[in-house]
């Protein structure tokens, strides 16, 4: 055995970072390990962003060393194993770190071989992501000389669910600013079955879409890219359910439907870390197993979860964190001190900033029931209706998130 911790973090995002930072405001005497082999600590939201070309990338990225709280011990490792049964934790490096409590929090991983041929083609040519590469998406909207701007996501878990449709909006805009749109069909093929599953934001959405003339086709599951050929292969393809038809090139082949573009955008099937998958701490699916409200494990009472990993029926995203972070923080604590857990529990909140424009914003809040939950802050900002196309929400997503993020989220501080 290395070495003991009195609490060990694993993962170095937002969730282990805040962690971290919230637990040494309650007690800096805490010994805290954070197990994270990257050497940078990216603010992914500004992604969407740098792919439309209005946010710069290295404005989105710091030395992993400058966010890692003051009083945490950074182990530049990455884990490879759980043993929950020791209360230890191995890494690649062959070390194992025992604990008293371990806060799970590694993020998900791309799993691009759930879609063949998409490893070869993304982030090559006219395939892009903001998830994996923004500044190439922005290469290829500059490029781009009109036909069919195809724009999909995968039938996994992805960060941020409403991610894929804010590029295609700001696209849209950026072609029609290039001059190109007169020759272009937008098209958003989806798994799903609305354009957002919360009512008062679908209505808005559906009117960006509207106003955009954007053809959706529900129901399409992404199986194959063909890279070379440059055709986009769906299964389950609905054709009942698609809204404002466009006539581009399709084919079929069996079942399925290939859908032939000019540019394609896309978010990479995601899914758990191997190490977590494969190990005792999995639920079914392969994330961390733990209760919804708590956040404790279901199985073993001295390990939590939060983040992307978490076996939780909420969009993964960093608001999501902001609120799991001090019902955590409550509960280690508390048992700590009295063996009970705290009274904080967490609802479901997550949020989703819906970027529709250069300038334009919605903020979708929900909670475990799909409920709409704005902010009460938010009117402190003069913004009455988040569920509205609001300038002042896209000044709080390209100004006031990124401030909060490093200056108050990452220090632990409650915003």
């Amino acid at each position: 055995m290395d070495t003991h911790f009195e609490i060990l973090i694993v993962g170095g995002g937002t969730a282990g970072i805040m962690m971290a930072a919230s637990l040494l405001k309650e007690d800096n005497k805490l010994k805290i390990g954070i197990l994270e082999p990257a050497e940078t600590h990216y603010y992914q939201p500004a992604w969407t962003l740098v792919g439309a070309g209005t946010y710069s990338y290295e404005k989105t990225a710091r030395p992993m060393a400058s966010v890692i709280p003051k009083g945490a011990t950074w182990l530049r490792e990455a884990a490879a194993g759980f043993e929950p049964g020791k209360h230890a934790v191995t890494t690649d490096a062959g070390h194992s770190y025992s604990y008293d409590y371990l806060v799970v929090a590694p993020g998900l991983v791309y799993d691009l071989e759930q879609v063949p041929g998409l490893a070869e083609a993304l982030d090559k040519g006219v395939v892009c992501s903001n998830y994996t590469d923004p500044e190439h998406t922005w290469k290829v909207l500059r490029e781009f000389k009109g036909g069919t701007a195809l724009f999909t996501q995968p039938t996994t878990p992805i960060k941020c669910g409403g991610a894929p449709q804010k590029i295609m909006y700001l696209a849209d805009s950026y072609f029609r600013k290039s001059g190109v749109r007169d020759r272009t069909e937008v098209v958003f093929a989806t798994p799903g079955t609305v354009i957002f599953g919360i009512p008062e934001i679908k209505k808005t959405l559906m009117d960006v879409v509207d106003r955009k003339d954007i053809n959706l086709r529900f129901g399409y599951k992404l199986v194959r890219v063909d890279g070379p050929n440059q055709i986009a292969w769906y299964e389950f393809a609905d054709h009942e359910k698609e809204y404002n038809h466009k006539d581009i090139k399709t084919e079929q082949d069996g079942e399925l439907t290939g859908i032939h573009f000019d540019m394609l955008h896309t978010a990479p099937p995601s899914a758990p870390p191997a190490c977590v998958r494969d190990s005792e701490i999995a639920n079914e699916s392969g994330w961390v197993d733990v209760d919804p409200h708590t956040l404790r494990h279901n199985r073993f009472p001295n390990i939590f979860s939060l983040g992307d990993v978490a076996g939780l029926p909420t969009a993964k995203t960093g608001a999501a964190i902001r609120k799991q972070v001090p019902v955590v923080t409550e509960n280690i604590m508390r048992l700590r001190e009295a063996n009970i857990l705290g009274s904080p529990t967490y609802n479901g909140y997550s949020s989703c900033p819906l970027v529709t424009d250069y300038g334009k914003m919605v903020l979708a809040e929900f909670d475990y029931d799909n409920k709409f939950t704005p902010d009460p802050k938010l009117r402190q900002l003069l913004i009455s209706d988040s569920s509205k196309e609001s300038w002042r929400l896209w000044i709080l997503k390209k100004y006031g998130l990124p401030y909060l993020y490093w200056n108050k989220m990452l220090k632990g501080k409650a915003v």
